[in-house]
This record gives structure tokens, C-alpha cells and sequence, in this order.
């Protein structure tokens, strides 16, 4: 599999540490709040990434950490009258409810927080204090940027550049400007652990370096994240860690690029701001992942509400493409492949193998969803009841093979209540009918009781709202 490096800025052959297993880092949310629908990208691309590396063979230890103590959380806390945890297990509670919803592999993913490695983090600084990395004033210390090999060899910008242009906490103690908190001392009322350099709490960007680390080992193999934490959370993870253990932190960085909502930036004050819990209100969370999955991970992708339900749309046929074989299965004969549907599975392994090569070239998901379009086309147009359920089984496991990977067409058919399938039986003859008055009472009483009907070009469909 080729995998493009921000580190090189180019794509690489990716070679595990270990043979045959894979270790990732994600960076997770800083649990204060729900997750944005940018947030969700790159929890579904690597999640994705982590899915294609298990179908072709390899072991994988997935880690996304939370961050469950940090200026917004206490802010929030005081804001509520509450704890500091309290705000933290909430919002990691209301996370995994929404990768619930994106059908996100949790079963094998290990999430961290940051309050459960206070100690690692304290060791690991006095590590980097007795190397002259890190300093200590008055309770806060300060990584020494000065120490950092190749600083800013990730952004590609050198100090003076990031000086001028990047966000960086001031302080008149501070050695350089660009230095970064270690360890904060604490202020009065706030969360605070015991440490060499009195009470206080960890910053930012050693949580990470410090779980993978003791998670993984020296050096992990893919360490993955949005663009916008290239600068400074990554650049800063690397040079604290590399400096430390003196070996690459990460071998493979991969960053997905910025999702914007009707063409702008998504911002509260210009109103284009939703969270994954208000997108689930409207639409069922597997049209997001459809979505988020629609565009190559480093191509820009503008959310709409529109482009959500021509998503809808595209992933209904994949859905109808199942029930069409299933249907297909159930009339199928018993018997042996004939020289005909050799023929056709021939053609049919053509874009498992187009599928397989879309994802090895730098986890191409828009062209391994084209491959799926097309396995799907092929099966409606060459296959029907006069084939072996064994030809028609193959292609049905190869369809739920591939999805699969990209973790879509998991929804088991929802049967509904007979006074449910009345309802919009008479509705549909009222219409047939002309007497739309009384489809319009139907319409409203199904409404009343969950269930909001659309009339599109292939019939009724319905949701549970």
C-alpha cells in the first residue's frame, strides 16, 4: 500500500515496524462538547484506513485518545457548577453514541485519557528536563524549542515563519516565544496533580506523545489527524518525543483535509455550524460516513444539505443492489456454476481488484466507491432468477465484502408494524385515487407516530424520525 507522508510530502511504500502489524494514532476530541461534522472526517477516513489494513491481513492496534482536562473543560464546569469529570464523561458518553451512529470499529479501538497517564507524563518530562530540553519556572515548565532537531520539518516552515504567523501561548517567562507548556501550575480552584514542580496539570501536547509512547513503543507507524493540527500539535509532539528518544516519533503522518458547510468555513457566528448529534436528527449517520467517504481524504468536501441527499440517494441504490440479490437468492436454483457464470464472476473479481487498488493508492475512497457502483450495475444487468444460488451468493458476499471495508450497507431491514404498512397502503391507494385529502390525514397520522413518508420516482419511502 502506498500512503502519502506530510512528513516527505510524498507518497511512500508503507512498511510496518513490525511485519504483519499495524499501529495508528488519531488524535481525539477534547471532550467539552459534541463533535462538529468536521470532526467526523477523520474519525471515519481512519477509521476506513484501519478497516482496509485488517481485510488485507494485518493486526492492528488502533488508538484515539480523549482529552478530559484542559482550559475548555474547566471552563465548562464553572460554567455548570460542576466537575471537571462530569463534563468529560459526559461528552465521551455523547461521543460514542455518535461513532455508534458512523459505524465506527469501537470494539477494538483503545481510547486513553489523558487523566489516567498523569505519571508517564511527569516521568517523561523530567526526562526531557535532564536533557536540557525543558525547563521549570515557577511550576510551569517550558519544552525548550531550541533543542528540537529540524523544527517545523513537518509544517515545512521555519521558526521565523511560524513565529510570525502562528498562534502561540505569550509569556514574559518564557526562554522563546515558541517554547510550549509541559506541565502548567496551577491556579486556584482548578483540577491539579501532585508533581516535582508543585501542583498542576499536564499541557496539551504531551498527552499525546506520551500515550503513544507507552501504548506502542518509541515509534509508531501511522499517526493521523486533521490539517489543522499539523501546526503546533504535531509539530510539537515530534519535538518533544524525538528529542527524548532520539528515533522518529512516527514513520507515516497522514492529514485529511478541512470540511467546509455551503462553501465557508464552518463557524457558530455565520450559522453553518452543526454537531453529528443535530446531523442525526435529519439524516441517518451512515449517509455522513457515505459522504465523508465520497472524496479523496486530502480533497477539500463542502457539506450541504443537498449533496446529503443525493448521498442518500447513491447509497439507497447500493442498498437496493443487496435487496435485489437477496430477493435473487431466495428463487435461485441448487446447482453447480455453468461455463456462463464463470465467465461472469471473471468480470465480477474485476472490481474487487479495481476496489483493492483504489484503496492501496493512498486510501483512494471516492474510486473504491465507483467500484462498488459498478459491481452493483453488473450484478442488476447480468444476473436474474434463472441463476445458481451459488453464482448469486458469491456476488452478494462479494458486495458485502467490500462494503464492509468501508464500514456502509450494515443496516439490517427494519420491519414495521402492520398498522404502519396499512396505513401507508390505504395512503397510496387514496393517492391512486385522487383523494388526497384523505392521504394527507394518513400522511399526518404516520407522522404523528414516527414515521415521515417521501414520494419519489421509485415509490413511497420511509424513516423513523
Amino acid at each position: 500500500m502506498k500512503i502519502y507522508n506530510t512528513l516527505t510530502r510524498k507518497k511512500e511504500e508503507f512498511i510496518p515496524v513490525v511485519e504483519g502489524q499495524v499501529s495508528m494514532y488519531t488524535c481525539g476530541p477534547t471532550v467539552y462538547n459534541y463533535i462538529h461534522v468536521g470532526n467526523a472526517r477523520p474519525i471515519v477516513i481512519f477509521d476506513t484506513l484501519r478497516r482496509f489494513f485488517i481485510y488485507r491481513g494485518y493486526e492492528v492496534k488502533y488508538i484515539s485518545n480523549f482529552t478530559d482536562i484542559d482550559d475548555r473543560i474547566i471552563s465548562k464546569a464553572n460554567e455548570e457548577n460542576t466537575t471537571f469529570k462530569e463534563i468529560s464523561e459526559r461528552y465521551i458518553e455523547a461521543f460514542m453514541n455518535d461513532t455508534k451512529g458512523l459505524n465506527v470499529y469501537e470494539e477494538k479501538t483503545i481510547h486513553p485519557k489523558a487523566t489516567e497517564f498523569i505519571q508517564p507524563m511527569i516521568e517523561f518530562i523530567e526526562a526531557l528536563i535532564e536533557k536540557d530540553a525543558a525547563y521549570n519556572i515557577d511550576g510551569n515548565v517550558y519544552f525548550n524549542i531550541n533543542s528540537a532537531k529540524d523544527y517545523g520539518k513537518l509544517s515545512k516552515k521555519n521558526i521565523e515563519d511560524l513565529l510570525s504567523g502562528a498562534r502561540v501561548e505569550v509569556s514574559d517567562e518564557k526562554q522563546n516565544p515558541m517554547d510550549f507548556a509541559l506541565w502548567k501550575k496551577a491556579k486556584e480552584g482548578e483540577p491539579s496533580w501532585e508533581s516535582p514542580w508543585g501542583l498542576g496539570r499536564p499541557g496539551w501536547h504531551i498527552e499525546c506523545s506520551v500515550m503513544a509512547r507507552t501504548l506502542v513503543g518509541d515509534t509508531i507507524d501511522i499517526h493521523a489527524g486533521g490539517d489543522d493540527l499539523q501546526f503546533p500539535h504535531h509539530e510539537n509532539e515530534i519535538a518533544q518525543s524525538e528529542t527524548l528518544t532520539e528515533k522518529p516519533f512516527a514513520n507515516y503522518w497522514m492529514h485529511n483535509a478541512m470540511l467546509n458547510v455551503e462553501n465557508q468555513k464552518m463557524s457558530k457566528s455565520v450559522g453553518n455550524f452543526f454537531t453529528v448529534k443535530e446531523i442525526a436528527e435529519e439524516f441517518d449517520l451512515e449517509i455522513l460516513r457515505f459522504f465523508l467517504l465520497s472524496a479523496h481524504y486530502r480533497s477539500p468536501i463542502n457539506f450541504t444539505r443537498e449533496i446529503m441527499h443525493q448521498m442518500e440517494n447513491a447509497l439507497e441504490r447500493i442498498y437496493n443492489g443487496k435487496k435485489n440479490l437477496e430477493y435473487l437468492l431466495e428463487k435461485a436454483e441448487d446447482r453447480e456454476l455453468n461455463e456462463e457464470e464463470d465467465n461472469h464472476l471473471k468480470e465480477i473479481e474485476k472490481f474487487k481488484e479495481e476496489f483493492i487498488e483504489s484503496m492501496e493508492d493512498d486510501l483512494n475512497t471516492a474510486d473504491a466507491i465507483a467500484a462498488v457502483f459498478e459491481l452493483v450495475k453488473y450484478a442488476n444487468t447480468n444476473i436474474n432468477e434463472k441463476n445458481s444460488r451459488k453464482f448469486i451468493h458469491k456476488t452478494y458476499d462479494l458486495l458485502m465484502e467490500l462494503c464492509n471495508v468501508l464500514g456502509i450497507l450494515n443496516k439490517k431491514e427494519e420491519i414495521l408494524e402492520e398498522e404502519i404498512v396499512e396505513l401507508i397502503k390505504k395512503r397510496t391507494e387514496a393517492r391512486k385515487n385522487k383523494d388526497f385529502k384523505l392521504a394527507d390525514e394518513i400522511r399526518d397520522i404516520l407522522k404523528e407516530k414516527g414515521i415521515v413518508l417521501e414520494d419519489t420516482q421509485e415509490g413511497v419511502k420511509w424513516k423513523r424520525v
